[in-house]
C-alpha cells in the first residue's frame, strides 16, 4: 500500500485526470469527409474527431481514500495538434499538470505527458493505436513519479448519429528514473460513452480510468462517474464547456475517493 503523504498522492491525481484525457487523446484525426458527417457538438465530444484544440481542466478531488481530512487540485493544459507523415493521420497532445494543492503540502508541475496517436479511418468510427510517454517534470519530488514511463496505446470510437461509444486502453512501464520511488507500470481502461441531446447539450460518460497497478497487484483506481457538456460559441470560436463527477471505488492505495472535474476546450476546426 502506498505511504500517506508521499508523491504518489497527486501523482494519482494525475492519471485519473490526464491518463483518462488519454481517452481522449485519441483525439482529431479525421478528413474533410468525416467532418461533413459529424456535426461540430458531436466531434467535440468525439476522441478521434479532427479538432485542433487547447482545453484547460480543474480537477479537485475532495477527499482521498486511506487520508483523513485531505483535498486535492490540479489544473491541466492540454494542447492537441493533429498532423500527418505521408498517408498517416496522427494526434500530437501534451498534457502539463499544475498541482495547486494536493495532501503532501507541496505545489508546483507535476509530470507531463506527450501522446502520438495514429488513427484509421472506418465505416463504422475509427481506431487507433501509437505511444504514450511519461516524462519526470515534477518541480518537487513530492509532485511527481520521478521516472520515465512509457508504452503502447490502443482503442476505438464507434459512432452512430447522436451515439458514440468506444474503449480505450494504455500501458506505462518505467524504464529509468529514481531508483528510491516506485515502479510505474500501468494500465488503463477508459470505457466511452455519450449520447446528443438538443441544443448543442451532451450527456455522457466521464473519464472513467479504470487504472491497474501491476507492481502492486490491485486497482488503483475504479471509478464510476458521469459528464455533461454544452458547445458554445464566443464570437465566432467554438468553445466547449463541461463538467463531471467521479466516485472511485477502488480504496486499497492513497487515492482520490471522489473528484469534480471542470473544463473548458476551445475549437479549431481545420
Amino acid at each position: 500500500m502506498n505511504r500517506p503523504g508521499r508523491a504518489v498522492v497527486p501523482a494519482r491525481l494525475l492519471w485519473i485526470a490526464l491518463m483518462a484525457q488519454a481517452g481522449a487523446a485519441m483525439a482529431e484525426a479525421e478528413g474533410p469527409a468525416d467532418a461533413a458527417r459529424q456535426s461540430l457538438d458531436q466531434a467535440a465530444n468525439d476522441p478521434t474527431a479532427s479538432l485542433m484544440a487547447v482545453q484547460f481542466q480543474n480537477l479537485y478531488a475532495g477527499a482521498y481514500h486511506n487520508l483523513a481530512d485531505e483535498a486535492g487540485n490540479t489544473v491541466l493544459l492540454r494542447p492537441v495538434i493533429p498532423f500527418k507523415t505521408g498517408d498517416l493521420s496522427h494526434i500530437a497532445r501534451a498534457t502539463i499538470p499544475l498541482i495547486t494543492q494536493s495532501p503532501s503540502g507541496e505545489t508546483g508541475l507535476s509530470d507531463s505527458v506527450i501522446f502520438d496517436l495514429i488513427v484509421f479511418d472506418q465505416p463504422w468510427g475509427r481506431w487507433g493505436l501509437g505511444p504514450v510517454m511519461l516524462l519526470p517534470t515534477a518541480s518537487h519530488a513530492e509532485l511527481g513519479a520521478e521516472k520515465w514511463a512509457a508504452g503502447p496505446a490502443l482503442g476505438f470510437v464507434a459512432r452512430q448519429p447522436g451515439l458514440m461509444w468506444g474503449l480505450f486502453n494504455q500501458n506505462l512501464i518505467s524504464f529509468a528514473g529514481d531508483a528510491d520511488h516506485d515502479e510505474v507500470k500501468l494500465s488503463i481502461l477508459q470505457p466511452i460513452l455519450n449520447i446528443s441531446l438538443p441544443h448543442k447539450w451532451s450527456l455522457g460518460a466521464s473519464e472513467m480510468n479504470a487504472t491497474y497497478d501491476w507492481d502492486k497487484g490491485l486497482w488503483a483506481n475504479l471509478p464510476l462517474g458521469l459528464k455533461v457538456s454544452k458547445l458554445h460559441k464566443l464570437d465566432k470560436l467554438p468553445v466547449q464547456f463541461s463538467a463531471s463527477y467521479e466516485y472511485n471505488f477502488a480504496d486499497e492505495v492513497v487515492a482520490p475517493e471522489w473528484s469534480v472535474n471542470l473544463t473548458v476546450k476551445f475549437l479549431f476546426p481545420i
